[in-house]
């Protein structure tokens, strides 16, 4: 905890608001941004209490208390405070792949279950967080970063809203071919076409695709995947598709069911904000292979798209052999001689990403940005010693 009394010795303070004469002039935003110094104080208020109920995202009588990504916010309100803007950045990417946007149009239930907020004001969760987030666009350390390596699966996202938009983001970064089908002019979904610029301007969507576009993932607009010849289509090129239940004209459990009927077996994952027992029923038997209810844990969907991706019965070997060690990428195992090596989750992906790469060298920034992606800001020897670890 940076400041242990910061909380009471500052008060809170939002970002301002344009008077209603000067903001009737344009359809832009009109919340201007705090200076820097001013975000540190607000940064200082944060508690860091020992059980963070602004990050829980608990459903209690079907309301979300807290934050519903589990963003892991007492920690970068105290990178803000220490001035360590890089590492902030870091710890906001890891449970949240577009700040940008919940920074702007989050109804912020992070705050509500604030502890600070029980005798006072909560903590500005979401301007900081929005701080953060645009500081890094500002300071350009928001480049493309495409995968170092491509797993050769292709997998479709069908649609381009939020969910969409941020399964393909995470596929893309793990080295999975992304195509997103959006049936409208533009991709973005509910950000381009249902909220306004006052609220999310369209730069800030347009800004976003662009980056995804630069790292690899194809935008595919104006096609309607209900539409049965496309559907059809779909699920013969891809190895997975991610569908929506919720789809124009024709809802994705009738076009799932329909190509079931005429024998494709393509995984299929439906990811749907319909989170009742019965709706998870009737889409697993309409042939869905899984089912992930909105909104999810980042690391939860790229686990069951491994999964799902591992029941192609056709696919080729994916083991790889040097000397007497044995790597098997799908199974996540790995062998020397007859004898089975136990390795923590990190330990395989550092392991499978030498191995894919014999011959290769490949230096500390690279295996960072492969293994720890953002999640990592650099400066210490963690490479080093999960190196020792594997050795």
């Amino acid at each position: 905890m940076g400041k242990p009394t910061g909380f009471m010795e500052y008060q809170r303070r939002g970002n301002p608001a344009q008077a209603p004469q000067e903001r009737v002039q344009h359809f832009d935003e009109f919340h201007p941004r705090l200076s820097r110094e001013e975000r540190r104080r607000q940064g200082a208020r944060c508690m860091e209490c020992g059980v963070p109920f602004c990050q829980s995202g608990s459903v209690l009588n079907g309301m979300v208390s807290g934050c519903p990504l589990h963003n892991l916010i007492p920690e970068w309100n105290d990178m803000i405070l220490s001035g360590n803007w890089g590492h902030a950045l870091s710890r906001l990417l890891k449970a949240n792949s577009f700040p940008e946007f919940t920074g702007r149009v989050c109804p912020a239930p992070c705050e509500n279950a604030c502890i600070c907020g029980i005798y006072g004001d909560p903590i500005t969760v979401r301007d900081n967080e929005l701080s953060i987030i645009e500081a890094a666009f500002g300071a350009g350390k928001l480049r493309p970063r495409r995968p170092p390596q491509w797993s050769g699966k292709k997998v479709c996202v069908v649609g381009s809203g939020p969910a969409g938009l941020a399964a393909a983001d995470q596929l893309n970064r793990r080295g999975h071919m992304v195509t997103v089908i959006e049936r409208a002019e533009h991709p973005g979904g509910l950000l381009m076409y249902g909220i306004p610029n006052m609220k999310l301007p369209k730069s800030v969507v347009r800004r976003r695709i662009d980056l995804m576009t630069e790292e690899g993932v194809t935008f595919v607009c104006g096609v309607d995947a209900s539409e049965g010849a496309v559907a059809k289509r779909l699920l013969a090129e891809y190895d997975a598709v991610i569908l929506d239940i919720m789809m124009p004209r024709v809802d994705g459990l009738t076009v799932l069911s329909r190509l079931r009927a005429r024998g494709n077996r393509v995984p299929v994952l439906l990811l749907t904000a319909r989170d009742g027992v019965s709706d998870r029923v009737k889409g697993l038997d309409s042939g869905a292979d899984d089912y992930l209810v909105k909104p999810f844990a980042l690391e939860e969907l790229l686990a069951r798209v491994r999964a799902l991706l591992r029941r192609d019965a056709g696919r080729a070997d994916n083991c790889y052999h040097l000397a007497d060690l044995t790597v098997d990428c799908d199974a996540r195992t790995a062998r020397r001689g007859d004898v089975q090596i136990t390795l923590s989750s990190k330990e395989f992906s550092i392991l499978e990403y030498l191995i894919r790469n014999q011959g290769v060298v490949l230096s500390r920034d690279k295996i960072e940005q492969h293994i720890w992606n953002y999640d990592y800001a650099g400066g210490s020897n963690v490479v080093d010693v999960y190196i020792r670890y594997l050795r």
